[in-house]
């Protein structure tokens, strides 16, 4: 039972700790009351009995009742009377026939005497003595037990902001400050994480400040050179250079959203768009001058998901572009058929396991193995799945979309259609 028991929160697991000191503590309270009034009783039975026999002994002596001795014991003489209406009552005619007996009605504690001297009813006023300092002690006990529960629920409670500075910051958020002035280790944690903050932002705005001066300084002789390709007089070199320029600024402006992705510092605009369409799209971005001779696709069942059509059309772009760039042939096929994206092309497959080249810079033929990298990256947004397999001499990419975001897919689908 207590291996299933999992208790993950630390919250819950100062909860639970206080629960149990609280129960314990009730607990205790509970059987030291029941304990004192136990030998509070046990003396008023006690007195009740000594008191009983001085009456006896005094009546023999003396012929009559000492009512002042009761009064002085605080017991109060109900019905002392020949005809003991009261006696009557309270045993009542099927009631027991003791010579004394101890009974209880609404509260009151009567003392019933039934002997071949005399007949006595009286109510004993005296009451177990309620434990004052006991209850006091319990009191106490439970304030403590409260303003120790209090202060430790306070102490963690930057706990929480810190958890939630931290989400934030893992989606992206480089805005956040988390420095406290306390003196406990919540505190050193705290500061730490701030100054390991201040050191990322430092480094992802140098690195983007470096990147931006770069993408700068190429645009400059990009624009000359595209100026100076209007002086060529053959339409067709002139074209051509258009092209290369036109790839080289078009690759500049990957490179901008590939450093965007990479420092998470990107919104998506996302709508719903149809495979085919993000598959067009990825074609026009590879430029190629006759797509039929290295592409060929077959849409078998088309369907829609939810995308950033830029950045999807990239991830595709680079998975046919790598494609092209490491067959022998120089072809890929592509396949659309609900829900799936299959890209495929002859060659040899990979060295590694497909998870290595999910890391940026990794080994490479050629390249700076950013290929996959930035077509994970950009599924990982989408929450798509990217699958390899290598079958019958042919390397095969498939992407398709995650089970509950197919089944959200496939309900507004059918919602769709009348």
């Amino acid at each position: 039972m207590f291996r299933r028991l999992r208790i993950r929160s630390l919250r819950s697991k100062i909860d639970l700790v206080f629960a149990f000191a609280l129960i314990l503590l009730i607990t205790l309270f509970t059987a030291l009351l029941k304990r004192s009034l136990d030998r509070s009783l046990e003396e008023i039975q006690l007195q009740e009995r000594a008191n009983i026999h001085y009456l006896y002994l005094y009546y023999l002596k003396h012929g009559k009742i000492d009512t002042d001795y009761l009064a002085s014991q605080n017991i109060k003489v109900i019905d002392g009377g020949k005809r003991n209406v009261v006696l009557k009552h309270l045993i009542g005619p099927n009631g027991s026939k003791k010579k004394f007996e101890v009974i209880h009605v609404r509260l009151h504690r009567y003392i019933l005497i039934n002997n071949d001297r005399f007949k006595l009813v009286l109510e004993n006023m005296n009451r177990p003595r309620f434990p004052l300092e006991l209850a006091l002690a319990f009191a106490g006990a439970l304030a403590l037990l409260v303003f120790l529960y209090l202060w430790i629920v306070r102490s963690i409670r930057p706990l929480s902001e810190l958890k939630r500075k931290i989400i934030r910051f893992s989606k992206g958020d480089l805005d956040i400050r988390c420095h406290s002035d306390r003196e406990d280790e919540i505190a050193e944690v705290a500061n730490a994480f701030d100054q390991a903050v201040q050191t990322i932002r430092d480094l992802i705005q140098a690195r983007q400040l470096l990147l931006r001066a770069i993408m700068h300084e190429l645009k400059t002789p990009i624009a000359k050179g595209r100026l100076l390709s209007e002086m060529i007089d053959d339409p067709g070199r002139r074209e051509r250079f258009h092209a290369i320029f036109e790839r080289l600024n078009l690759l500049i402006d990957e490179f901008a959203k590939i450093e965007q992705i990479s420092s998470r510092n990107f919104r998506p605009d996302f709508h719903r768009y149809k495979a085919s369409d993000i598959l067009d799209g990825s074609i026009d971005l590879l430029m190629l001058e006759e797509p039929g001779r290295s592409l060929h696709s077959v849409v078998k069942k088309d369907f829609t998901l939810a995308a950033d059509f830029e950045l999807l059309t990239l991830a595709i772009k680079n998975l046919i572009d790598n494609g092209i760039k490491y067959s022998p042939d120089r072809h890929v096929d592509i396949l659309i058929d609900r829900p799936r994206i299959v890209i495929s092309n002859r060659g040899e497959a990979l060295p590694h396991p497909i998870e290595h080249y999910f890391t940026p810079f990794h080994a490479s033929r050629s390249g700076l193995g950013l290929g996959l990298y930035i077509v994970k990256s950009i599924l990982d947004i989408h929450k798509l799945d990217l699958e390899y397999r290598y079958e019958e001499g042919r390397v095969v990419f498939v992407i398709s979309e995650q089970r509950e975001s197919s089944k959200e897919s496939s309900r507004s689908e059918s919602a769709g259609r009348p």
